[in-house]
């Protein structure tokens, strides 16, 4: 982590490298300051489960900079091989386009849900990725962003 610029762990993960219990919201933004302090300027934690959230959701957090931002979509119910992989890629382009955590959060978290439901929908747990490549390069931005901090 000393040389990395962008990490995205998700929850479990963030609590693992950092040796904490991220569990709600303030609890996570501590882990993610922790992360942040070992060498990465930017940490997008996936699949945070806060107690507090609505049921049937998940969400998203982005920190960078003295921001942070989350965004919270239907959770969907499915394990597909290479979700992660695709939200690691696409924050990181959004990202290196943009220069916003917030913005690329909200355009990756669009994209990705997309590709989750046509590949739940498909009933495969192969990502659907050729058959999302619009909504990939086209996010329709139907989740709100949060600034949190």
């Amino acid at each position: 982590m000393p040389h990395a610029d962008v990490i995205t762990p998700n929850q479990f993960e963030l609590g693992f490298l950092t040796e904490t219990d991220p569990a709600d919201l303030d609890s996570t933004l501590d882990s993610v300051e922790q992360a942040r302090a070992m060498g990465p300027s930017t940490v997008l934690v996936t699949s945070v489960l806060r107690p507090d959230r609505p049921e049937g959701t998940i969400e998203m957090l982005a920190v960078q900079g003295d921001g942070a931002w989350i965004v919270q979509t239907p959770h969907l119910p499915l394990k597909a091989n290479g979700s992660g992989d695709v939200t690691a890629a696409l924050f990181t382009a959004h990202l290196l386009d943009t220069a916003d955590a917030g913005v690329a959060l909200g355009r990756t978290v669009s994209s990705v849900f997309d590709l989750l439901e046509r590949t739940h929908e498909s009933g495969r747990r192969e990502l659907q990725v050729v058959q999302s490549q619009a909504q990939i390069a086209n996010p329709r931005m139907q989740f709100a962003v949060e600034k949190v901090r």
